[in-house]
């Protein structure tokens, strides 16, 4: 008989009216969030930069507050609004989903973490656990993001906790890439760097306002050259590359100067790229 009295003082009475206000509740929120996840990045897609980026990581802010507003709306329907009720109601609801759904309840409040936080945004070029990729989407569980292969791959977002979250753009238009050169020792070093920055500062992918850097490494298999410089879009980074090596090569073949030949094997020991 008590605990009829207490369900009874914390749910209010169900009926078709409450249950036709709940549909809509819900159906409303779907419909907004449907809306959002598509005419947000298609906006996006058509702006440039800084723009593009800030808006993609609005998307996910936007879901988050439509969600929010739903149960803010739906709760009082279902629950009388009283400390009392809601008390009880969120004890044995944090109860019963901290038992039986830990690890899901851990990515959702990561998700909740990383909307605030930001470690990633739509836009953003991140490596979690060796896989690299852009983000398309932070959800309120994981955050899903395409590879270089066009490969859709979602990560958990209680990663956040324990694996290093890798951002090679951190919200920003700006991305640096790195082009490697192994040469024989036998060279002349000021004029294979000046050379190097030369192709990089004459490729049409180059954000001219950056600067470009060449690290030169002697190793005992050679000489290594890191040409560092940023492409105009993040999601050019890979054709910036593929034109800096193309480009490279045949600069540094013009100078006759000898590649290393070291064997793959040789130069992937441990500590060798080190």
């Amino acid at each position: 008989m008590n605990d009829a009295i207490k369900a009874s003082q914390i749910f209010k009475p169900f009926t078709a009216d409450t249950l036709v206000y709940l549909l809509v509740i819900v159906a409303t929120a779907a419909v907004l969030i449907f809306i959002t996840r598509r005419l947000v990045p298609w906006i996006a897609n058509r702006l440039h930069g800084k723009r593009r980026l800030v808006l993609l990581a609005g998307e996910s802010v936007l879901r988050l507050l439509i969600i929010l507003a739903a149960l803010l709306l739906c709760i009082p329907l279902v629950i009388e609004p009283s400390l009392q009720s809601m008390i009880a109601v969120f004890s044995a609801v944090g109860l019963a989903v901290g038992f039986a759904l830990k690890d899901y309840t851990s990515s959702l409040v990561a998700g909740i973490v990383a909307v605030g936080e930001m470690p990633y945004r739509n836009g953003d070029w991140i490596e979690v656990n060796g896989v690299y990729g852009e983000v398309q989407c932070v959800g309120m569980r994981t955050v899903s993001i395409v590879t270089p292969d066009d490969t859709m791959v979602s990560i958990p977002h209680l990663k956040i906790w324990t694996e290093l979250i890798l951002n090679a753009n951190n919200g920003g238009p700006s991305l640096q890439c790195a082009t490697d050169f192994f040469l024989h020792p036998r060279h002349d070093a000021a004029q294979v760097r000046q050379v190097l920055e030369d192709v990089a500062l004459t490729s049409p992918y180059l954000q001219i306002n950056k600067p470009i850097a060449v690290i030169v490494e002697e190793k005992p298999w050679g000489t290594r050259y890191r040409l560092r410089a940023y492409p105009v879009d993040p999601r050019q980074q890979f054709r910036f590359i593929t034109d800096l090596t193309v480009r490279g090569k045949a600069a540094l073949a013009r100078l006759e100067v000898s590649f290393s030949t070291l064997p793959v094997t040789m130069m992937d020991l441990p500590g060798s790229e080190k």
